[in-house]
């Protein structure tokens, strides 16, 4: 007999985005639940109408088949913005995975009487339900759950036999076109509930700023008519709150009381409330109560109340009628063992690192996140942009005004909003992501508008319109990487008529986000511009097996750390698993890598949100300032830190004033500078004073710097008579430290946004990669030995002088190269040579510890560091240039007796240290095809170029490109 859900073809049915499916809602009904997660029964069809037969195997929920053994003949896809088939809206293919998922559930005797509910929690991309064969209900929409009435399906007190048949590609994968891996499976826990057959069917909180606590509830009774008498009940924090029975009584008059839906209202001001935002998250506890006509409670739900006003007052939003800054990410549901299913412990781990980070706001990229994951926000206290699951991206025109979707767009946006409408950390609905803009986005912002009127609307999309049109359903400009010239530029127009909060910007593929001080300097200084979220959190990679290229699944726990594979495995991105239609490693564009290991960039951005500043005051203090919008300086510590160029490094307690929010004052410095030791950095170390929510006491905050004397102009020392400098036949230095001599060096290995922004393509075609080194002369004059060389590429040639002289202890070069026009913009223009085995330790005076570049080094302080050089390279997942440090003075590499280099420099340059050449890494796709080199490869560059994000966004600014014309350095190399 034919199925009748699977008869209806849904996969191929926009119109259908559900059956069977009942209202979505915001009543909480994890209590008592029956969790019906672990290992299912499981079959992986090749189409969804191929018949069920053969061999079960088994996989586990929740899960995607494409990361289990399960679902060997499907592995995971990633695809940006192409579609992976070729098949137009609203087709699929006909090669269509469909996984079939079948257990037993044993349903409790005492749920006898009650109404039963089952919830899937998430499913991609199409579900079908049959209980016991029968047919009950169908859901699309990958990313939100859905619940379905079993109460005349199955029988209290016996066992039933649950089967979830789940459809890959559907006519919903045109608009789950996001940017991330296609996978196949049941992503969030399936659970069976029960009610009492009256029971809350929905409850709406509005709780303002003021303390006005509004509990809209929505009532039904599975048995008919709903019976005289019954009323709601609450209380907030043990404060009892009693059914508004002025609300009753209104609703009477206007004839909205019905017999089937029954509306009640708990309404109460609360006095001297505490408010709610990402500084001070407070919350209340609220429980609800449904009462029978003889009082006895018939359902309840709990919520954790937050009360916070949300408005857009000209063209700035304000919480609690305070203007915000938006430090935000964009961060998507992921794991590297199993992939779109995230647990609670994983998600809270995300927030509370964003946390320390500096970052006060999510964007849930792009879809709605797992319901947990929005009360952490707000018991941490993060602003919520909330996205709805639209993206269409490949076909974007075409479905924005096809009215086949209509449904899908406008279901998909009120369920999310009815869903998580409860929650103070939401700020923002989102209409989706990159889905053009049309008669279907102003649909759904129709019924948000109507439903819930608190809470501002945005749609990138809507941008095409212009960025100050009144007249689109987007109520914030939110373009994607705008160059921030730009976006000044409108601020200052005299145009702007709504916030300006990039939605996208600082792509952060590979070694990148540079210039994210120069975005946030003009964001900070200019009325109009309030933020962003950079794209985006993850690194999506895959842990993989190598052996066998299959995903390693959850057995691959504890095989990574700091960022990098175990032996035998790798982290894959596109095109790993052999799929021939892909992006590469456009999918590698996070904050930190898949092992939740966070990148340099963080540490730039902790600065860059530094809830304390300092700088300097008439050389006989400083001004700190506080940079939050609620909170005061008292949950904080501080100590200070005094690092001198002569070494010496003097700490001691500082006291941070009391200063309200935007406040500053000038305080004296807590020592007597030292008149010697040369130049000198004052560094705040800033902590928690407490245990806060996400860091417990002592945890670093932020380490704001300002430098309280500038170094000295270094003197070249006297060369000494009679000492020679050692020179081959070809003009290179002999050491007997180095096993490469110290030459030019014009290129380095392409990082992502050099190579998809088309600057290492200029760079090879100007032969950058392959110069060709000729010595011109070598000319001794008394202890100084001069080297010309040319460097000749395809495009010019530069001209290259060494000058060799022997100093105390060892030798000063003075180097110079002329870049001719044709070479305008280089990778780097500087010296690079290979130490002997055995030196691995660096020691420098410089910014650090961690990597830092020209455009991305606010957040790595002036200091003394020593780390193993096997730790100074970062492992981008792509290997590219790497593992830098900035405004480097000095340095020592030495080996485990002391014995080693010392470099001095003429002034901060930026330096590398690592075990790989150039070329090394440009050759490699991912890290397990690396051989690290025994000696360590060094590079001295008297300029570098900056990192930018031009793989989705600007580059760099010009300030920090490499010219053509004369460049000039200097420094001294000394055996310890």
């Amino acid at each position: 007999m034919t199925d009748p859900l699977s008869a209806l073809r849904p996969w191929e049915a926009p119109e259908v985005t559900s059956r069977g499916r009942l209202p979505m809602n915001a009543v909480d009904r994890r209590s008592g639940a029956l969790p019906l997660d672990g290992d299912w029964r499981f079959q992986l069809l090749p189409a969804p109408d191929a018949p069920v037969g053969g061999a079960w195997s088994s996989s586990y929920v929740p899960g995607v088949w494409t990361m289990q053994s399960a679902g060997a003949d499907d592995l995971p896809q990633y695809t940006n913005v192409r579609m992976p088939y070729t098949e137009f809206p609203p087709q699929s293919p006909a090669a269509n995975p469909t996984g079939v998922y079948e257990r037993e559930m044993d349903v409790p005797d005492d749920w006898a009487g009650r109404r039963i509910v089952l919830q899937v929690g998430a499913a991609e991309s199409v579900l079908l339900v049959h209980v016991d064969g029968r047919p009950v209900g169908i859901s699309k929409d990958s990313h939100l759950a859905a619940e379905f009435d079993l109460t005349d399906v199955v029988r209290p007190g016996e066992r039933s036999v649950v089967r979830l048949t789940v459809v890959k590609w559907s006519d919903a994968s045109h608009i789950e076109d996001q940017d991330q891996w296609w996978h196949g499976g049941i992503t969030r826990s399936v659970l069976l509930y029960a009610t009492d057959p009256l029971y809350l069917a929905d409850v709406t909180v509005r709780a303002a700023y003021d303390g006005d606590l509004r509990v809209d509830c929505r009532v039904r009774d599975t048995r008919g008519a709903l019976p005289e008498g019954w009323y709601v009940s609450g209380d907030l924090d043990g404060r009892l709150l009693a059914q508004d029975t002025e609300f009753d009584r209104v609703n009477a008059e206007d004839d909205r009381v019905s017999d089937f839906l029954g509306e009640a209202r708990v309404h109460a001001t609360i006095p001297d409330v505490r408010t709610w935002n990402a500084e001070t998250p407070e919350l209340y506890d609220l429980t609800v109560r449904l009462h029978r006509p003889d009082g006895t409670v018939a359902d309840t739900s709990r919520h954790r109340v937050g009360f916070r006003d949300v408005e857009i007052v000209g063209r700035d939003l304000l919480v609690n009628g305070e203007r915000v800054f938006i430090r935000g990410v964009n961060r998507h549901d992921f794991h590297p063992l199993t992939g779109r299913t995230v647990s609670y412990n994983d998600m809270r781990a995300d927030l509370v690192l964003l946390k320390r980070f500096g970052f006060n706001a999510i964007r849930t990229s792009h879809y709605p996140n797992d319901p947990a994951l929005y009360d952490l926000a707000d018991e941490l206290g993060l602003y919520v942009v909330d996205e709805a699951d639209i993206e269409s991206h490949d076909h974007a025109h075409e479905i924005a005004d096809d009215p086949r979707y209509l449904n899908a767009f406008v279901d998909r946006v009120s369920r999310m909003v009815l869903r998580d409408k409860n929650h103070p950390s939401v700020i923002i609905w989102s209409l989706g992501n990159e889905s053009d803009y049309g008669a279907n986005h102003d649909a759904a912002a129709g019924w948000v508008r109507r439903h819930d009127p608190t809470r501002p609307l945005q749609y990138e999309g809507a941008a095409k319109r212009g960025w100050a049109d009144p007249d689109v359903a987007s109520d914030i400009a939110c373009p994607m990487y705008a160059p921030i010239e730009d976006c000044v530029a409108h601020a200052l127009s005299g145009e702007q008529t709504k916030p300006l909060i990039q939605c996208e910007y600082s792509h952060a593929m590979g070694n990148s986000n540079g210039t994210l001080a120069d975005h946030w300097a003009a964001i900070e200084s200019t009325p109009g511009l309030q933020g962003g979220f950079i794209w985006e959190f993850w690194d999506h990679g895959i842990l993989q097996r190598v052996s066998d290229g299959r995903p390693a699944g959850r057995a691959g726990a504890g095989l990574y750390d700091n960022g990098v594979a175990a032996p035998g495995h790798r982290w894959a991105y596109g095109g790993d698993f052999g799929e021939p239609l892909h992006d590469g490693a456009f999918i590698a564009d996070g904050v930190v890598f898949p092992d939740r290991t966070p990148k340099p960039v963080l540490y730039e951005h902790r600065e860059l949100a530094a809830p304390v500043r300092i700088r300097c005051y008439r050389h006989e203090g400083i001004v700190l300032a506080n940079h939050q919008h609620f909170r005061g300086l008292d949950w904080l510590a501080a100590g200070w830190e005094l690092s001198l160029a002569d070494g010496r490094v003097l700490t001691g307690p500082a006291e941070l004033p009391d200063l309200r929010p935007g406040e500053t004052a000038a305080v004296p410095l807590p020592f007597t500078l030292p008149e010697d030791g040369g130049e000198a950095w004052l560094t705040l170390r800033v902590t928690t004073a407490e245990d806060e929510a996400w860091a417990p006491r002592g945890t670093e905050v932020c380490a704001p710097q300002v430098r309280l004397r500038a170094a000295a102009v270094p003197e070249p020392g006297p060369a000494v008579p009679g000492r020679t400098v050692r020179v081959d036949d070809d003009g290179l230095l002999v050491h007997p430290l180095l096993t490469a001599a110290p030459v030019l060096s014009l290129w380095r290995a392409p990082t992502d946004n050099d190579e998809l922004g088309g600057i290492a393509r200029r760079w090879r075609t100007w032969g950058l990669d392959a110069l060709v080194r000729k010595v011109v002369s070598v000319r001794r004059e008394g202890e100084t030995v001069t080297v010309l060389a040319e460097y000749a590429g395809t495009a010019g040639v530069v001209r290259h002088r060494q000058e060799f002289t022997p100093v105390e202890g060892g030798v000063r070069v003075a180097e110079s190269a002329e870049l001719p026009p044709e070479f305008d913009d280089v990778a780097r223009v500087g010296s690079v040579f290979e130490t002997v085995p055995g030196l691995d330790l660096l020691e420098w005076f410089g910014q650090g510890p961690w990597e830092s570049y020209p455009d991305r080094s606010t957040g790595a302080p002036v200091g003394h560091y020593a780390l193993p050089v096997d730790e100074l390279f970062t492992p981008y997942l792509r290997p590219q240039e790497s593992g830098g440090r900035h405004g480097v003075r000095r340095f020592t590499l030495s080996a485990s007796d002391a014995t080693g280099i010392a470099v001095e420099l003429d002034e901060p340059r930026q330096v590398s240290v690592t075990r790989y050449r150039a070329e090394d890494l440009t050759a490699a796709a991912h890290h397990d095809e690396l051989v690290p080199r025994q000696g360590c490869v060094v590079h001295l560059d008297a300029a570098h170029r900056g990192l930018g994000t031009a793989s989705c966004g600007p580059d760099t600014a010009p300030s920090y490109l490499v010219p053509a014309g004369i460049h000039r350095w200097s420094w001294t190399l000394r055996a310890l």
